[in-house]
């Protein structure tokens, strides 16, 4: 979509390009970023390995599998793998995503390396003080509790309800129906404490039911 008059754009009328301090814009095309004198173009270049804890989860973007390109590179490739995944360890790297050079992380998931690009340290924002509430040891006790009663739920037992009602959306539209009004979100607890207590009795009432 054009900033300037609002028209969208055809793809192949969408161009690279870089904006010099004069405000004239040099345009790359395809054939020009393959002359791109970058040595992490074609490789992901290893910088060395540290805990995997140390990487701040903050700075993560995509996620891709890496794989080896050649089979005289199946054999190192799979002791990399099997060795960050003894350790921990994960590898710190350099790798041109998307013709540009990015910093990225190596760790092992199911038999095979993955590269996550994640922010150089500069692009990663201060959040900003922290809310000065002050925290009471009888809500910091039962929330502790809650938290220990919880623990094991993984992102494969949440329902993605966002999903569910864009589906809904999408068939209601081409039946040429009306959907039923969302609930109300609920509202935020005035009695902090009452509200842990309530989920951890809650809590404890979903596990014996499911004994």
């Amino acid at each position: 979509m054009c900033d300037l008059d609002g028209q969208e754009v055809a793809y192949q009328d969408v161009a690279r390009g870089v904006a010099l301090p004069d405000g004239t814009t040099v345009v790359l095309d395809d054939a020009a970023l393959e002359r791109l004198p970058l040595p992490t173009k074609h490789v992901i270049e290893v910088l060395g390995f540290v805990p995997a804890d140390s990487i701040d989860p903050v700075s993560y973007q995509r996620a891709y599998y890496a794989r080896p390109t050649s089979s005289a590179a199946e054999r190192p490739y799979a002791v990399l793998v099997s060795a960050l995944a003894r350790t921990g360890l994960v590898g710190v790297a350099k790798a041109a995503v998307t013709s540009r050079e990015r910093l990225a992380v190596l760790r092992p998931r199911l038999g095979v390396l993955t590269l996550h690009t994640v922010f150089w340290p500069d692009e990663i924002r201060a959040p900003g003080p922290a809310p000065a509430q002050p925290v009471t040891d009888r809500e910091l006790e039962l929330a502790e509790v809650l938290l220990t009663h919880l623990k094991g739920v993984g992102p494969d037992a949440v329902r993605d309800e966002y999903g569910e009602a864009l589906d809904q959306l999408v068939a209601a539209v081409t039946e040429g129906r009306e959907l039923e009004a969302p609930r109300a979100p609920r509202e935020p607890p005035q009695d902090l404490i009452a509200a842990l207590e309530e989920s951890i009795r809650a809590s404890r009432r979903d596990e014996q039911a499911s004994r």
